[in-house]
């Protein structure tokens, strides 16, 4: 198969949390070198807008969005019409009455779990000519999500125009292990999001993330269960290099894309209905920096190409653990 070029462009900075209004106008004002028809996918992390970290249902409800209508909606839109490419971004989604789900409840009767949850954490996708093509809620949830969110019923792909191809959104956590289940082992998982990408035949994976620093108890806490290592935190870090043990944990986390031939094997046996399992997948990490409610994120956006029991992932580009601005990034894909 012929390769094709994928231009993608994502957006890292540290919004202001609960300023909406001023992080769109930050976020326009970093995308304004932008040209039309320069690039074909531009993302944005996690709730970029509102910011991540409310304490529970009280104080996020100010900052749920209609799916359609909301700020993080219109705004994309509006971008992807301009700039005639697709558009992803996170945002805190305002659910129908119906859709509501009663608190967890909690054995501490913290307040925060005694509330009802009437949110979703959404991500929202606009085609060039800004209509609304790709909608995603959150399966695996963070503790940060729980006393507000509702989760969403599964991972989906899209089949959308050349180049992008099948692609599936997905936000942060999903990386994760869904509980109750456990990471077992590197070889065993197991790796919910990944299998679905083999299943499906995605070819882009796009994932939207607020995920923490290495030294926060962050998603990424959980890496001394898969039975491998990471390099230590050195204090002494450039914060404009990327974080490389955030990074090598992704790449873990999607371990059956890259695997031995041996061990991808066992994934690739494809069932009716399923699509054709491709040899090379392209993955967009789009997260943000800052530090909100005593949590600091990770920054280090990047773009992976994984190739199907090639052994290892590959990291094509990325930006600092703490670098504002908008990188645009070229990638072969085969079609």
């Amino acid at each position: 198969m012929m390769p094709a070029q994928l231009r993608v462009a994502v957006v890292q900075f540290a919004p202001k949390l609960g300023q909406v209004q001023a992080n769109i106008a930050k976020a326009r004002e970093l995308c304004k070198g932008l040209k039309p028809r320069s690039i074909d996918l531009l993302c944005f992390p996690e709730m970029i807008f509102s910011g991540y970290v409310f304490p529970d249902t009280a104080a996020i409800t100010p900052y749920l969005e209609h799916p359609h209508t909301g700020p993080t909606s219109t705004f994309c839109a509006e971008l992807a019409r301009s700039l005639e490419c697709f558009v992803a971004a996170g945002y805190p989604e305002k659910l129908e009455p119906h859709e509501h789900a009663l608190p967890l409840g909690d054995d501490s009767a913290s307040l925060s779990f005694q509330q009802p949850r009437i949110g979703a954490n959404s991500a929202v996708m606009y085609n060039p000519t800004g209509e609304r093509v790709g909608a995603y809620r959150k399966t695996n949830l963070y503790k940060l999500d729980l006393p507000w969110a509702v989760p969403g019923s599964g991972f989906s792909t899209m089949t959308l125009p050349h180049p992008l191809g099948p692609t599936t959104l997905a936000i942060c956590n999903d990386l994760n292990v869904q509980d109750p289940a456990v990471w077992e082992s590197l070889e065993e998982g197991p790796y919910e999001l990944a299998r679905h990408c083999i299943r499906s035949g995605t070819r882009l994976l796009i994932l939207l993330n607020a995920w923490l620093h290495p030294d926060e108890d962050g998603e990424e806490s959980e890496t001394g269960s898969a039975g491998h290592t990471t390099p230590e935190h050195n204090q002494d870090t450039d914060e404009m290099e990327p974080s490389w043990e955030v990074m090598k944990y992704w790449a873990m986390r999607l371990n059956p894309l890259w695997a031995t031939i041996q061990k991808a094997s066992n994934e690739s046996d494809e069932k009716p209905g399923e699509r054709k399992v491709p040899n090379e997948l392209l993955v967009v990490v789009c997260n943000r920096f800052g530090d909100e409610g005593g949590n600091r994120f990770a920054g280090s956006s990047v773009l992976m190409s994984l190739h199907r029991g090639s052994g290892r992932p590959r990291l094509l580009q990325m930006m600092g653990q703490r670098e504002e601005g908008v990188s645009v990034w070229t990638a072969n894909m085969a079609v």
